[in-house]
């Protein structure tokens, strides 16, 4: 099936830790990444570290529209983390959608 690029939502997620949960974050971050790949819709789910702030994890990801992005947030695997997102973040989870233009 052809995606189309229209429905398709590319999302930044940037999660600043709390110098002292920096690996506890990431930790758990790595531990999700191959079940949130599994995920109906998932096109692209991809762990990054920021170059100038190593306490700061950007994921980025593609979905195939909205139904697949809200299912993500639903998921054992996400809902999982959040829950523990007050311990681990030193501020509230940044979540930039776009929309791909070329």
């Amino acid at each position: 099936m052809e995606e189309n690029a229209s429905e398709v939502i590319h999302l930044v997620a940037r999660l600043k830790a709390k110098p002292e949960q920096r690996s506890a974050l990431f930790d758990a971050l790595k531990a999700i990444v191959p079940d949130v790949r599994r995920e109906d819709g998932c096109l692209l789910y991809d762990l990054n570290v920021d170059r100038d702030d190593p306490n700061v994890a950007v994921m980025l990801e593609s979905w195939r529209d909205g139904s697949a992005l809200e299912a993500h947030g639903q998921a054992a695997a996400f809902k999982s983390l959040a829950a523990r997102f007050d311990v681990l973040l030193a501020e509230p989870l940044h979540l930039q959608r776009l929309q791909q233009l070329l």
